[in-house]
């Protein structure tokens, strides 16, 4: 056994350090918990498929977009996409509510990625 004595400040710098990590590392594990509650299950399930929604109905409306300024589409039809679009964007906004999400709340951040739908909207 060493003497306490004889303990020589790197020695201690040493063992504060490794205190630190494992205080750290036992707190990380009380956060990588899963809340499993009945609210927080359909919450986070609503907000995958919103996303998903979200992110499709960006995508249509990119292609929809295109074609238009291709000229592949009719006028009818152009209105007919436009009313359509926007009845889904309602729809997705009221479901965001009725689920207590707001609509930055969709946009998942993808780490090195980036966010998964542009700010731009």
């Amino acid at each position: 056994m060493t003497d306490p004595n004889q303990v020589t400040p790197a020695e201690i710098e040493a063992a504060v350090a490794d205190l630190k990590r494992q205080l750290q590392g036992a707190a990380a594990g009380g956060q990588s918990r899963i809340d499993c509650t009945q609210e927080s299950i359909e919450q986070g399930l609503a907000k995958l498929v919103l996303t998903l929604i979200e992110l499709l109905r960006r995508l249509l409306e990119r292609q929809d977009i295109r074609r238009m300024e291709g000229g592949t589409v009719r006028d009818a039809q152009v209105e007919e996409m436009g009313a359509a679009l926007m009845k889904l964007e309602q729809k997705i906004h009221e479901l965001t509510n009725t689920f207590g999400l707001k609509p930055e709340d969709l946009n998942l951040d993808l780490g090195p990625i980036g966010k998964l739908l542009d700010d731009g909207k």
